[in-house]
């Protein structure tokens, strides 16, 4: 099972991507998700580097075990989950 995350409609609202993001992460925790994939779009490159920002706080880090970053597609980010 995959989650998708596409932040196309919320590109300009700071606050609303913020809870979308941790929407879908403790989606994907609670569904025990192994991949959840985060779709800010090509762009400037400005929304990509909140969603990484994001996925670098603490609280956030310490819930997934690592983020992969599209080497084929700049405007998408895997966040990949361990669950024992």
């Amino acid at each position: 099972m995959k989650l998708k995350l596409d932040l196309h409609d919320v590109y300009n609202r700071g606050g609303e991507i913020d809870r979308a993001l941790r929407a879908i992460i403790d989606e994907a925790v609670a569904k025990k998700a192994p991949l959840v994939e985060i779709i800010p779009g090509k762009g400037s490159g400005q929304l990509k580097k909140h969603v990484l920002r994001f996925l670098e706080r603490k609280d956030v880090k310490a819930l997934y075990h690592r983020v992969e970053k599209d080497k084929d597609n700049f405007g998408r980010v895997f966040v990949h989950f361990r669950w024992k």
